[in-house]
């Protein structure tokens, strides 16, 4: 099928005109209808997205199932996906029929609420498969409005502050990427990525405002697309936009934000400032990875002293995304392995540990830990459910959670062991704040009384967190199904990367990740 990509695209939106063509009214009939057309349109969508798997050649390195034609002017409408990209395509359609069967509950403004879900999934999908850079910014900043929707009229009492944080943080982060877009352009005189990626930009170095910067060009541009990136990721300083997005947000929203669209900076290292400014990411690489491992530490350590349970997660959520770009920017196949693993891992923990918050926030309407205590004597099966994600976010063997740490730390040890010491403390603080939420809020006697009739996780809550359990518990004992997948790209990227150092006379970068060995699929 030639245009399986575009139509696994644009399904949702397909589902979102629907919506807002025919469905009318705010009655109960039209709000059950509007939640059941967006369930089925994500399920669907999903479905379809398994062909694009089946089909999905992981010996092949290249970009697959490709699309191309004529867009705006002289623009392309170019999309494809490789071993890096297909992944984040399945997380994202995974995801969607989840969150909205965790939306089951909203009763205020339904359908615009589907809609605004169903184009932030077009548009999430969009990202990870454009190959053309102007598509990609397009998909990537229009992702914006759909959640500073979400959180600003669904979320909770300071969303209006939480959104523009947000929304200024992540734009003014882009607009640096723009800048970068339109250099590229000038030099290249093409916006196709798989061209960019074999252009050769500048590397020699140049003087600006009194200082030699190594790398020239390169190092220019890939700083560009850092910026916008590290915002996205988020890195550690420009992380503060994030613990307010998730506190405000509704559960759903908060689902979306962890599991995926936090997943596009650090794909946007893999696709963009890897290949396309190897010299230049070489240049920047010690001091990405001091600013992974202070995100590591520092973070888990802010954690220690919330008392809000969204934020103790959001702030854990930053400190594995340290451990991503740790992987990355260890340019090593371990650690670009356990980085793509830790992603997706986290996509399925992050959005447990997140609904299970979002599950006695619907039954107590508090965030507060104080506000709870002992509550496994009432809800033995959410007891279970948010002791597993408790266990798989510290990284518990035979979970996704310490296949992606290993491997990260793997890698980076052969790159820096001081940085490999450091960012080992982060396993131990994580463990700590999530066992200190996990004993405040479920062990103990129940003393509250407004605990003493709270009910159990009723059938719907617990089919919604089976398929993240089971996807956890599945990587965990069975690594190589992402490991299979994304192996030959990243063997690929390293190979282009280390070819490009080499070329430019870094030959004492090149040859120390040459001389780490491949892992083992």
């Amino acid at each position: 099928m030639n245009n399986l990509l575009s139509i696994v695209t644009f399904m949702p939106s397909i589902a979102a005109l629907i919506l807002a063509i025919f469905l009318r009214g705010e009655d109960r009939a039209s709000q059950r209808n509007a939640k059941w057309v967006a369930l089925i349109a994500t399920s669907l969508t999903f479905l379809v997205s398994l062909f694009i798997l089946f089909q999905f050649d992981s010996a092949n390195t290249g970009f697959q199932m490709v699309e191309d034609r004529p867009w705006l002017g002289g623009l392309r409408y170019k999309m494809g996906v490789d071993g890096i990209s297909v992944l984040f395509v399945m997380l994202t359609t995974f995801m969607m029929p989840i969150t909205i069967a965790a939306s089951w509950r909203v009763k205020r403004r339904v359908k615009e609420y589907m809609i605004a879900f169903l184009i932030l999934e077009t548009l999430m999908l969009g990202v990870f498969m454009s190959l053309d850079l102007i598509l990609f910014y397009v998909f990537f900043e229009a992702g914006l409005i759909p959640m500073f929707l979400i959180i600003g009229i669904w979320g909770g009492p300071n969303r209006i502050y939480a959104t523009f944080k947000f929304f200024l943080y992540t734009f003014l982060g882009s607009v640096m990427m723009l800048i970068s877009m339109i250099v590229i352009y000038e030099h290249a005189q093409t916006t196709d990525i798989v061209a960019l990626m074999n252009f050769d930009f500048s590397s020699d170095p140049i003087k600006l405002f009194g200082f030699v910067i190594p790398g020239g060009l390169q190092t220019l541009l890939f700083f560009g697309f850092f910026v916008g990136f590290a915002v996205k990721t988020p890195m550690w300083p420009v992380h503060t936009w994030l613990p307010d997005a998730h506190v405000q947000a509704p559960t759903a929203g908060s689902v979306d934000l962890a599991a995926i669209l936090l997943k596009m900076g650090g794909y946007g290292f893999l696709r963009f400032s890897l290949p396309m400014f190897p010299v230049g990411a070489d240049v920047m690489t010690p001091f990405v990875l001091w600013l992974s491992v202070i995100a590591i530490v520092y973070t888990s350590l802010v954690a220690l002293v919330q008392t809000d349970m969204k934020k103790l997660i959001a702030y854990s959520s930053v400190a594995h995304m340290g451990f991503v770009t740790m992987g990355i920017f260890a340019v090593n196949q371990q650690g670009m392995d356990g980085a793509m693993f830790q992603m997706l891992s986290h996509g399925f923990i992050s959005a447990g540990l997140f609904l299970s918050v979002g599950f006695i926030y619907d039954r107590m309407h508090t965030r507060e830990i104080e506000a709870y205590g002992g509550l496994v004597n009432r809800m033995p099966a959410y007891a279970l459910i948010f002791m597993f994600f408790t266990m798989a976010n510290v990284g518990l063997p035979g979970t996704s959670g310490f296949i992606g740490e290993f491997l990260t730390m793997i890698g980076i040890f052969q790159v820096n062991t001081w940085i490999a010491m450091v960012a080992a403390t982060g396993v131990i603080l994580s463990a700590a704040y999530a066992l200190y939420l996990y004993r405040r809020v479920v062990m103990g006697p129940l003393l509250k009384e407004s605990l003493k009739t709270i009910k159990d996780l009723d059938l719907r809550e617990k089919l919604i967190m089976g398929p993240l359990v089971a996807m956890t518990l599945f990587l965990g004992v069975y690594p190589s199904f992402v490991t299979d997948r994304v192996g030959p790209t990243i063997a690929a990227l390293v190979e282009h990367n280390q070819t490009a150092l080499k070329e430019a006379g870094r030959t004492e970068a090149a040859t120390a990740t040459a001389e780490a060995p491949a892992a083992s699929h």
